[in-house]
């Protein structure tokens, strides 16, 4: 039996649902048998395009609506609102969040292994 679901977001991504998010989005709701649409300001969009996500133009505060329809639906709205919830970071993974606090993370140097840094000698 299918049903459709429905779930209000928010963007909470200081830099908004740009490219990287929106991929993380379509890739998850991908994975689910259910059809997946994202609901902006005037905009129903393929939760499952990123070219689509892309068009919604959402800014950081946006509110948004997924939908999802068919046999799977909360168990796809439950992992996508996951995603929202912890502002598009996967594992270990940071999604700039740095930003917020004013500092950027230091950049390796080619060919030198994770965790070192030069000291000088």
């Amino acid at each position: 039996m299918n049903q459709t679901v429905s779930r209000e977001v928010i963007v909470a991504n200081v830099e908004g649902l740009h490219a990287r998010p929106a991929d993380l989005v379509a890739r998850e709701a991908r994975r689910w048998q259910s059809r997946i649409e994202v609901v902006g300001k005037a905009q129903r969009v393929d939760g499952k395009s990123i070219l689509d996500l892309l068009t919604l133009a959402a800014e950081a505060g946006t509110r948004l609506v997924l939908e999802a329809t068919g046999p799977d639906a909360s168990e796809a709205l439950d992992a996508l609102g996951s995603l929202f919830e912890h502002n598009f970071t996967i594992g270990n993974e940071s999604n700039n969040n740095t930003v917020l606090s004013g500092t950027k993370p230091a950049k390796q140097a080619p060919g030198e292994p994770a965790g070192e840094t030069d000291s000088g000698h």
